[in-house]
């Protein structure tokens, strides 16, 4: 791996960044709205703001972007990692592995005492980075509000 600047990342011609400038929010929303299972109808104006609060990492193969990943975090207890995808395409490449990888090592977020995220199929690949399923999970609490045409 390559540091490019403060926030890039190249390795075998695909590169990390955490420049929100550079992200393709047509893709990221097509993708979210359409192809994920976590995220489907989520309005334009919803994601613009999701993305607009929250430390985002998008993952580009030759200046196109192919994946994502956002950070819900105070940056000093606590973060919440979403919206992580790598285009079908790309796939299979160690590209989901390597986003996780620098996410975790990203200099804003060490030292957290908790991260949370939920996945319905990727556990896998959150174990190899120590997520563990929720001890205690019955002191936990959410609302879940779904997305409606209105939003």
């Amino acid at each position: 791996m390559v540091i490019m600047n403060d926030y890039a990342f190249i390795k075998k011609g695909f590169t990390i960044s955490t420049d929100k400038a550079l992200l393709d929010i047509g893709m990221i929303h097509h993708y979210l709205d359409n192809e994920s299972y976590w995220a489907k109808g989520i309005p334009l104006e919803k994601l613009q703001s999701a993305i607009t609060n929250s430390m985002c990492f998008g993952v580009y193969h030759h200046q196109k972007q192919i994946g994502f990943a956002r950070v819900i975090t105070d940056k000093a207890t606590f973060a919440y990692l979403a919206d992580v995808f790598i285009l079908t395409k790309f796939r299979r490449q160690g590209l989901s592995k390597w986003l996780i990888q620098t996410i975790i090592a990203n200099a804003d977020l060490a030292g957290l005492r908790r991260w949370l995220l939920a996945t319905r199929d990727a556990h896998g690949l959150y174990a190899q980075f120590e997520f563990t399923p929720i001890n205690n999970p019955e002191i936990w609490m959410g609302i879940y509000t779904p997305y409606t045409p209105n939003d």
